[in-house]
């Protein structure tokens, strides 16, 4: 990372594949794109993160200053047989293994009881441990955690949004990987036109949030991505890669309740809430990847709940079955890495997980509902008539004359602003969130404009979910 560039997981996935088992260094493996008709190409214009110094680190103290000073470093360590089977407490290894296999990040310390411990983030999903981290004694050097550390600075790339363009060669290097394309008669933006919910309905509160907020309360401007300097969204999405999958009724109502589960746990979760789209196309849970309606997806959290996307990993594309079994919904799998042109899913076998529910799901259009319900509950998915300028937009207030907008593709809508035009008139906004990459728009969000008729009927067909733990029992709820 100090010398080359690398970028984020919108550009590339993961898809437990390397230079030794079909997945060699390229163009294409480092930013990708794809679409229903043309395959995948070398995507241009990505984000990019570098590393300014790096080095090494061992020792109690002086790990501890590193992770006070600078943040989460990652070390080796030895993975006795206990430690896989770990699931809560402070670990301490017993057998005396010191035999470094595996790579973790450190992100703290504390005292528990008086036992020193190590706040260790590990790799392994969020059914491992504590919700995907473990605790380590500390000061003892058990299991060689203070043995063999690394820490880097980051290089601010951001600031100035730096960015990799294409060279001539980088554009036109042959494809490593030929991906297939996707079924005939898949819909390029992935949405059915309007919102339909299964047999029973809609599942309303007893009060709407437009019943609670006065819409004179609203502020001017609001947005979960900042809220006094705090974001409150999950991670970006795109549904493009590996393969085109037109899934974007999965994305934007999964992102959407992710933000939702991440408004109500505030600070009292380790990590961002990110909900698996993948289990919702696995499950049939309102499409596939070609096409879907969020319907579905909220219907689906209510009654059977939304693993994490730790629990599946996106792969872009329709399951063998829609028969949604367990290991269908979350999913671990065993050594040796996977050879070139296997699936070794009989290597995979299902897990416990959590579940996120939602306890009810309706429908919200119209400005001031939709403002009431962002503002109390957090952030909506929403239809859109998308169309070829619209997936060309880079950045501003987006506004496209449409009298008749023919809803196509889902997205997420997480507030609203104000900016003030070149005829110094202020022009109102709704902040949007795609599926389509970081690349995309302004690092894969967009402003539309507050105007019906130019908005591309963002105000027309959207939906919400309350976010809960508990399980919902109602035999009246179908799902596809």
């Amino acid at each position: 990372m100090n010398k080359n560039e690398i970028t984020d997981e919108t550009c590339s996935i993961y898809r437990a594949r390397g230079h030794d088992n079909g997945a060699k260094c390229s163009q294409q493996i480092k930013c990708e794109n794809c679409s229903p008709t043309k395959g995948c190409w070398n995507q241009d214009n990505y984000k990019i993160y570098n590393t300014e110094e790096y080095g090494k680190v061992s020792g109690e103290e002086a790990m501890m200053q590193e992770i006070y000073q600078r943040g989460p470093i990652a070390c080796g360590i030895a993975v006795p047989a206990a430690l896989e089977n770990y699931t809560s407490g402070i670990f301490e290894d017993t057998t005396g293994d010191m035999d470094i296999v595996h790579d973790i990040s450190i992100v703290g310390y504390g005292v528990e009881n008086g036992k020193k411990y190590w706040t260790v983030r590990n790799s392994w999903g969020t059914h491992f441990g504590e919700d995907g981290f473990f605790r380590v004694i500390r000061g003892v050097n058990n299991i060689a955690i203070e043995s063999d550390c690394a820490w880097a600075t980051p290089k601010d790339t951001w600031s100035k949004d730096e960015r990799h363009k294409l060279t001539l060669a980088e554009k036109y290097e042959e494809p490593s990987v030929q991906r297939p394309r996707v079924k005939e008669g898949a819909k390029k933006f992935g949405r059915v036109e309007r919102i339909q919910f299964p047999l029973g309905g809609e599942k309303k509160p007893e009060v709407h949030s437009w019943d609670l907020v006065k819409q004179g309360d609203l502020p001017k401007t609001w947005d979960w991505g900042n809220i006094n300097g705090k974001s409150y969204l999950s991670w970006n999405k795109n549904q493009h890669i590996p393969v085109y999958c037109g899934s974007c009724w999965a994305q934007g109502t999964t992102s959407s309740l992710a933000d939702r589960f991440n408004i109500m746990l505030g600070d009292k979760n380790p990590t961002p809430v990110a909900l698996s789209a993948q289990v919702i196309v696995n499950c049939g849970a309102g499409g596939s990847c070609e096409g879907g309606n969020p319907g579905g997806v909220y219907a689906y959290a209510y009654k059977e709940g939304i693993p994490d996307s730790s629990c599946e990993q996106y792969v872009a594309h329709d399951p063998a079955s829609f028969s949604c079994k367990a290991i269908d919904r979350c999913k671990d799998c065993t050594w040796p890495p996977c050879p070139v042109g296997e699936t070794c899913q009989d290597k995979c076998w299902a897990v416990e997980h959590k579940n996120y529910y939602v306890s009810h799901y309706y429908s919200v259009r119209g400005e001031a509902q939709m403002k009431a319900e962002i503002y109390k509950n957090g952030p909506i998915s929403c239809g859109v008539h998308a169309d070829d300028k619209f997936e060309a937009y880079t950045g501003g207030v987006y506004s496209e004359h449409n009298a008749y907008p023919q809803i196509n593709h889902e997205i997420a809508v997480v507030g609203w602003g104000v900016e003030t035009n070149e005829n110094g008139e202020e022009v109102e906004f709704w902040y949007g969130r795609n599926s389509w990459g970081t690349y995309w728009g302004e690092n894969g969000f967009f402003k539309m404009i507050m105007k019906e008729g130019y908005d591309l009927g963002i105000m027309e067909d959207c939906s919400a979910g309350l976010p809960t733990f508990k399980k919902n029992i109602d035999e009246t709820v179908f799902i596809q």
